[in-house]
């Protein structure tokens, strides 16, 4: 059954498509070039809290991924179930689309997590910086596919495209971003995805242009939200980050209002009683039926649907979500343990990349530091803002444990041998 929410404008392709009949429509398409890609693959390697490895059941930027998708789908599911004056069985918000945007949200993450952001931005700085949603849409748009002598993107539709652009701002239009912005060569995709419209003429500021999103975006991002507060602490909980003793000093140490002491005790008792698992992830379904939806009225509406609806959740799951963060922030990212695995992280990114700019940007060597295929690509711009995005995309693209074996091979007299050759 045709699914009339959408348009030929939302299923229109960054590039004309040779393809005409598939069983697949255009959402399910991209979703399974995502899943079936290396890079999807990779994220089982990468931080998500704690370094893969480090324990069996930690979750990773994988498992998180998948999460954000189930979570994505049933939000889909719930809306349109619950907003039946609104949405009917062909006129919905379609969740194979949503789930593409969560399971690709994530691509663009290097390793080493947040840290590992924060790093290669600041590394990046004089070559046009470096952010994780930024290289996502890098990567879909240019880099997924390997072809005989070059990589290309995967050619997504317009309304996939878009259920990923959280933000609208380029980099040399900010002044210093620290993250939150796209690379200045995104601009292409920002026109294509507006029609040519520039969308800061209907903003007075950036962060309102950041807000504009559509509504499969909107449902990712509380997904992400939702998967993020509650299954890092449950993760930091089991792991041993967090306990009683800590969460009760966390109560003294700062003023709570009665709903965060409340959000407080119950954590304090599910520990106590041994159900934090059952409890944490019953709190799942109570954020995803904490949403609904509310019409607006925007300069998109003549040509898509997917900005007329917003996505509106509930205050108190609003301020239970930030609540979790909170408490994840505080005795866990700011955790001497994480800070220093943070620092490690640092300080092998930062040497990789200069030995990177010595060899490969600011003048080309012929020393092969990264795979044949990526060095020849490197050797061969000639441009230098160009190569060194392409050293960035290599770096991006390493998990923690590529990372770290990569820089024993490189700094480590002691490791590696010719065995390693044969």
């Amino acid at each position: 059954m045709k699914n009339n929410f959408y348009t030929e404008f939302d299923t229109e392709r960054l590039h004309e498509s040779k393809r005409e009949h598939d069983y697949r429509n255009a959402f399910q398409i991209d979703r399974d070039r995502i899943i079936h890609s290396s890079e999807f693959r990779r994220l089982q390697g990468k931080t998500q809290v704690f370094l893969p490895g480090e324990y069996d059941f930690y979750r990773t930027r994988l498992t998180h991924s998948i999460e954000v998708a189930q979570i994505g789908r049933s939000i889909c599911n719930f809306i349109h179930h619950k907003e039946k004056d609104r949405f009917s069985n062909d006129y919905f918000i379609d969740p194979d689309l949503v789930e593409s945007a969560c399971l690709t949200h994530d691509l663009g993450h290097p390793p080493f997590g947040h840290a590992g952001e924060r790093t290669l931005h600041k590394l990046m700085k004089d070559y046009g910086g470096f952010e994780g949603n930024a290289q996502t849409l890098r990567i879909i748009t240019e880099t997924i596919y390997r072809t005989e002598n070059s990589r290309k993107g995967m050619n997504p539709c317009r309304a996939f495209l878009d259920s990923i652009l959280k933000y609208k701002s380029l980099f040399n239009e900010l002044d210093d971003p620290f993250n939150h912005y796209l690379y200045k060569e995104q601009k292409e995709y920002l026109n294509f995805v507006f029609d040519g419209e520039d969308i800061h003429k209907h903003f007075s500021c950036g962060e309102e242009a950041d807000s504009f999103r559509s509504i499969e975006c909107q449902i990712m991002d509380w997904a992400d939200d939702t998967a993020y507060a509650i299954n890092d602490i449950q993760d930091s909980i089991i792991g041993g980050f967090i306990t009683n003793a800590k969460l009760v000093n966390y109560g003294k140490d700062y003023f709570l209002n009665k709903n965060e002491s409340g959000y407080l005790e119950e954590l304090i008792e599910w520990i106590k009683d041994g159900k934090i698992k059952p409890k944490l992830g019953s709190q799942i379904g109570d954020f995803i039926n904490a949403c609904s939806i509310e019409e607006q009225k925007t300069f998109m509406d003549n040509k898509t649907n997917r900005y007329k609806y917003k996505l509106v959740v509930d205050d108190r799951c609003l301020e239970k979500a930030n609540f979790y963060k909170k408490i994840a922030t505080e005795l866990v990212f700011k955790s001497t343990q994480l800070h220093q695995m943070e620092s490690k992280g640092d300080f092998m990114l930062t040497n990789f990349f200069n030995v990177m700019k010595e060899n490969y940007i600011e003048k080309v060597n012929n020393i092969k530091l990264v795979p044949e295929f990526s060095h020849k690509i490197i050797v061969n711009t000639k441009d230098k803002l160009t190569r060194s995005r392409l050293v960035c995309d290599n770096l991006a693209g390493m998990t923690d444990s590529f990372a770290m074996r990569s820089y024993r091979r490189l700094f480590d007299p002691n490791y590696s041998s010719i065995a390693d050759l044969v």
